[in-house]
């Protein structure tokens, strides 16, 4: 079903890799490492600096043998004053839907043994491009096509290498426009959401 309002602890689908081969997996939004004692630490993760991820404790693992791709064909980020904050949603020149760099991680309640493993996942931030940095000092990670094939291919863990795709996507790619202040409540979904106002 197409979704309008993701919102942190949602469950979307997201590109892993299983088995050398692109799997479609449902993922929470909101990273919980494999080590929390507490799911609610996840609330906190849903985004991961990708100038840090690689030597962070709750994000290393992930960034060595799970990352994953996030697909959208936007996002939202707002301006302003607290109370007025304005929604803008962001989306690719030409309409396409596009890839967000992410990591992924499997958790298990240690205090509940039987309970069902549960997956999750963070979306990387860098600085932002020059449409983005008018309203935020980060925006996520959008990988093209071959940065997508070198961020899914596990066999190489050279940081160095990855980290050259973490870098703001070009500006002159990228749209934004303001939209409905409804898009503010996450229980509000549907396509009026994303009409420009």
């Amino acid at each position: 079903m197409p979704r309008f309002n993701i919102a942190p602890t949602n469950v979307v689908p997201v590109i892993a890799m299983q088995d050398d081969e692109r799997v479609l997996r449902n993922m929470r939004w909101g990273l919980i490492p494999s080590w929390a004692k507490d799911a609610k630490i996840g609330n906190r993760m849903i985004n991961a600096r990708s100038e840090t991820a690689a030597t962070t404790n709750a994000f290393r693992s992930a960034y060595k043998r799970r990352r994953c791709l996030v697909l959208a064909d936007g996002f939202y980020e707002w301006r302003g004053p607290k109370g007025k904050r304005e929604p803008l949603r962001f989306t690719m020149m030409d309409g396409d839907m596009f890839a967000f760099a992410g990591l992924w991680e499997v958790w298990n309640n240690r205090q509940e043994p039987e309970a069902e493993s549960v997956r999750t996942f963070t979306i990387l931030t860098t600085t932002p491009n020059e449409l983005a940095e008018t309203i935020h000092d980060r925006m996520p990670v959008i990988l093209d096509e071959e940065a997508q094939r070198v961020w899914m291919n596990h066999s190489s863990d050279e940081t160095g290498h990855l980290r050259e795709l973490l870098k703001p996507f070009p500006a002159a790619s990228m749209n934004c426009y303001a939209v409905s202040q409804s898009v503010n409540n996450v229980r509000n979904e549907g396509p009026e959401l994303i009409v420009p106002v």
